[in-house]
């Protein structure tokens, strides 16, 4: 049970030993101020961060569970890394039932906002941006909860990430919702995470909008992930990820992607003008990275139970940006044609006891590229995916986090 609430105010004239951190006055903000009440927070400790732009050198990292860091709002209360001179993030957190929110944390040398291995998580109403557009340069991910349970993104805005701008991995029990991922090469990515409702998000102008992933040298394999309600347009920004990241072979314009993944259920979303393809359901075998990786014997390289029923689809389909595709296109459907909304690689499990895909999503259909034969016969026999699969239950977070 946490100690009770102390706000500390970083920009008044008042003493710090209210909250028990000694009769050192507080002074005017500063980037020192600021890493003090951090490094010294207790549990129960609201650490507020006055409007401003301010200037930050180093990381900040946060040891201590049951904290609260809020700004003024993510226009208002800006954390600027721009002179950056070390560690490899942001705001690092190592700890449990901790609250973020109601700030911006620009231009970090590395991850913006990472935040490893707690439980009850929240983050609210933050922004992540590297401000020079997409660039290789910039850090991999703004927004990183790893190894995490019981975490909720919400109303949060990532731009311009050099691998994903929302990216949860290896957790469990998660929701990312009524948040903007824009211009990163990976929008919104769920990898190796068991239970996740990613929905009401914008993912616009990334290379992919949103990824549901599961990668071979992890210790957790993901499942049971829904994408729903979203808006996916216009992911075409030509890749910037880093040469030999999972994220570097996402051929630019796709709306939603899932990769060695099971149980994923995509349903009434706005999948629009994504030119590869507004879905892309692949196994690890069509992955760019998938013969620099080793894969361990119990990992499941095939995509399994993908259901994807009532979504709006429109335009896209008419450049893709994997050679191999494209290729595809023009000799399928001519010069300017498009692919279908739907693109699945065809590799199959052979003891597979349930389908890989089902669709349910009226007059669009599905290509089956027959990857596995390096793409020779392709087809458009929809038989396959007249389908049905066990609709996933809501992720069902505890009640704390949404009032806290």
């Amino acid at each position: 049970m946490h100690a009770p609430t102390c706000v500390l105010w970083l920009l008044v004239a008042t003493s710090l030993a209210a909250c028990g951190h000694g009769a050192t006055p507080a002074k005017p903000f500063d980037e020192q101020t600021l890493r003090l009440a951090i490094e010294t927070a207790k549990p129960g400790d609201v650490i507020e961060i006055p409007a401003g732009k301010h200037a930050m050198t180093r990381s900040l990292v946060l040891n201590t569970s049951g904290v609260t860091i809020r700004g003024a709002g993510m226009a208002d209360t800006v954390l600027s890394f721009t002179g950056q001179i070390a560690g490899a993030e942001g705001l690092l957190v190592n700890a449990s039932d901790f609250t973020i929110e109601d700030l911006a944390i620009e231009d970090t040398k590395g991850d913006a906002l990472k935040i490893n291995e707690g439980h009850n998580i929240v983050v609210r109403r933050v922004r992540t941006e590297w401000t020079r557009g997409p660039n290789t340069e910039n850090g991999a991910y703004g927004i990183y909860p790893v190894q995490t349970e019981d975490t909720l993104i919400e109303g949060s805005i990532a731009i311009a990430a050099s691998d994903a701008g929302i990216y949860v991995g290896q957790s469990r029990n998660v929701v990312v919702r009524s948040s903007r991922a824009e211009r990163n090469v990976a929008g919104i990515e769920i990898e190796n995470t068991i239970g996740a409702d990613v929905y009401d998000n914008v993912a616009v102008g990334n290379t992919g909008g949103i990824l549901v992933f599961n990668m071979p040298d992890l210790a957790q394999a993901g499942h049971s992930t829904r994408v729903y309600q979203n808006q996916i347009t216009a992911n075409n920004e030509p890749n910037f990820g880093a040469p030999g990241s999972a994220v570097a072979g996402v051929p630019a314009g796709t709306g939603v992607i899932v990769n060695s993944n099971d149980q994923v259920e995509i349903f009434d979303n706005d999948i629009v003008d994504n030119d590869t393809a507004n879905v892309i359901v692949s196994s690890y075998f069509s992955a760019a990275y998938s013969a620099e990786r080793e894969q361990a014997a119990s990992f499941d390289p095939f995509p399994q139970a993908i259901y994807i029923y009532g979504n709006r689809f429109s335009g896209g389909g008419r450049a893709a940006g994997r050679e191999a595709l494209e290729t595809l296109r023009t000799a399928m459907f001519g010069a300017d044609g498009r692919l279908p909304d739907i693109v699945w690689d065809g590799v199959v499990d052979p003891g597979a006891t349930v389908p890989a895909l089902c669709v349910d999503n009226g007059d669009a259909q599905v290509l089956n590229a027959d990857g596995a034969n390096g793409y020779a016969n392709p087809s458009l026999d929809q038989s396959a995916y007249a389908c049905e699969l066990p609709k996933l239950q809501a992720i069902d977070l505890p009640a704390a986090l949404a009032t806290r």
